[in-house]
């Protein structure tokens, strides 16, 4: 396969770093050509490219630059840091059908320190958790079959998320998952230094570790394509950071 994107350009970085040491709207506004040709081009371009490789092994996801890369301007209505601009680049990857906060994604993100790519549910809902432990639970050799390969072993690790003390309630105890169970999200992550986005091994990188998470997302939105709830407050984004 042609490489389909040769990298973002150093400025890219650059701009990122000096946005962290600069985050205001004045600073945002005299150097948003920057942002524009230097990031969000770039960042168009490589949606666009992935969208292309991947349309063939996961069609079932929405890889429109318009819908899958994130806004740089942060919701600060709510928040007691009122700086304006996220300072980081993001996409997500989105199965049709499920509404964008509740579904399993592929995402990754750009930072000046930085590249996180991760594949998952990270923040579900009430609704969505319970339905995700309910599919596990009936279903957890499937899970295991997936993460217990080899290759997916060596290349995301074990699957990751916050976890209960006790079993959740109404799963019992001695069910062989249940140290699956007990987690409250369900996802793989991988990060890779930043200067990866300067090269053309960015692009295959991506492509290779969604690859390998895109049958970890498409088990579990098995049970979430019927639900009809999406008011997750959490998603992957700048919680992804850490």
């Amino acid at each position: 396969m042609t490489n389909g994107f040769g990298g973002f350009p150093p400025e890219a970085l650059r701009f990122l770093r000096q946005l962290k040491r600069n985050n205001d709207r004045e600073w945002f506004l005299a150097h948003k050509n920057i942002y524009e040709l230097k990031v969000k081009a770039p960042m168009t371009e490589l949606v666009l490219a992935l969208g292309q490789a991947m349309q063939q092994s996961a069609p079932e996801l929405i890889v429109d630059p318009k819908r899958a890369i994130y806004r740089i301007y942060r919701d600060i209505r709510f928040s007691a840091d009122k700086r304006p601009y996220k300072t980081h680049v993001a996409a997500i990857f989105v199965p049709r059908g499920i509404p964008k906060k509740t579904g399993a994604c592929l995402y990754f993100h750009i930072e000046p320190t930085e590249v996180v790519i991760a594949g998952g549910v990270y923040m579900p809902d009430p609704v969505t958790l319970r339905a995700l432990r309910q599919h596990i639970a009936a279903n957890w050799e499937d899970l295991l079959a997936i993460t217990s390969q080899r290759s997916f072993r060596n290349m995301l690790g074990n699957l990751q998320g916050e976890r209960l003390v006790r079993p959740p309630l109404g799963f019992p105890a001695d069910h062989p998952a249940i140290d699956v169970l007990r987690q409250k999200q369900f996802y793989v992550t991988q990060t890779e230094p930043a200067e990866l986005a300067e090269g053309p091994k960015l692009f295959p990188r991506l492509l290779e570790l969604f690859s390998a998470m895109i049958p970890l997302v498409r088990f579990l939105n098995v049970p979430l394509k019927s639900l009809t709830v999406g008011t997750s407050e959490g998603e992957f984004g700048r919680s992804l950071t850490w």
